[in-house]
């Protein structure tokens, strides 16, 4: 048995540099990377990113798929995985820790001007300008999992009035949490910030469509470290030029990388980061290497994928 990183992008840690963390946990373990992929069919299990073209199909013995991170759905979808093939992701605190400081660090810069402070230097204008009550600002995270729950915590403890929705019910203290899609429209009319932390499934694709976005409160803004589909983005462009809304913040696009003559890039109510809100794996990758260990021998996975439900 071998275990493959094959991470399938550019821009983030190596293979190699991933492989040795592995093979710090699990020095036993038969790790190989892309470049040195060896007799495929010893290969039983792939760690990646993003599966690409017809890898899997090259594996004649794969067994498992996991995700380095906790997205799913181009693996669960990939057209050349076999129906037999498991399905795992990580739920790692590091990155979870990292997009709610993205949340947060928006949503602060908002809150403090700092945009207007920052134009007023560059003409020498000292202009005093009040920033918002945080007690008073009412910030909505749609999505309760792993993720979405660090998320309500630390913007709770800041001091925002939290508001989470989720598919069905959740219990978070300090946070008012409510579920199912008729309760959506009222909480979005309720929030100055939204943040958006959903999976990529068959209900959440396109979820911010012309009539979802109507109901944002005036003068809010919308953050999204969930998955890019969830946003029709011409919806989105014409909602915010017809000042439904005051801006964007997007750190997952539709299409990644975004193109260059996307004209997202030049709106001027949206921010665009390039999928760097959670960056860091910690100490994930020993789950990683458990789930090499337990394939091996046999036993439950963590944080298996229902590759029907796509999460």
């Amino acid at each position: 048995m071998a275990l493959l990183i094959d991470i399938g992008i550019s821009g983030w840690m190596t293979e190699e540099e991933l492989a040795e963390q592995v093979r710090a946990a699990m020095p036993e373990a038969d790790v190989r990377t892309s470049a040195d992929v060896g007799d495929p069919a010893d290969v039983t299990m792939m760690a990646v990113v993003s599966l690409n073209g017809d890898r899997p199909t090259e594996f004649p013995n794969l067994q498992l798929v996991q995700k380095l991170g906790a997205g799913v759905e181009t693996i669960v979808k990939h057209p050349g995985l076999p129906d037999h093939v498991r399905v795992t992701r990580l739920k790692p605190d590091a990155p979870a820790r990292e997009i709610a400081e993205w949340f947060l660090a928006y949503i602060l810069r908002a809150q403090r001007n700092m945009d207007k402070h920052d134009s007023d230097q560059a003409i020498s204008a000292w202009g005093p300008i009040e920033p918002r009550y945080t007690p008073d600002t009412a910030v909505g995270v749609l999505g309760l999992g792993h993720i979405g729950s660090r998320s309500a915590g630390m913007l709770r403890d800041v001091g925002f009035q939290v508001k989470g929705w989720s598919r069905s019910p959740k219990q978070i203290e300090g946070v008012d949490c409510r579920h199912g899609y008729d309760a959506l429209p009222g909480l979005l009319s309720e929030c100055d910030f939204v943040c958006c932390i959903l999976p990529s499934t068959p209900e959440t694709v396109g979820l911010f469509d012309t009539d979802l976005l109507a109901a944002l409160k005036p003068g809010a803004q919308l953050l999204n470290a969930g998955r890019g589909d969830l946003i029709d983005e011409a919806a989105l462009m014409a909602a915010l030029d017809a000042g439904q809304f005051d801006r964007a913040i997007l750190d997952v696009v539709s299409e990644e990388p975004l193109p260059s003559d996307n004209p997202l890039w030049t709106h001027t109510k949206v921010v665009i980061t390039p999928h760097v809100s959670g960056w860091h794996l910690g100490d994930a990758l020993k789950d990683v290497a458990e789930n090499y260990r337990r394939l091996s021998a046999g036993e439950q996975l963590l944080h298996e994928v229902d590759r029907d439900r796509g999460y």
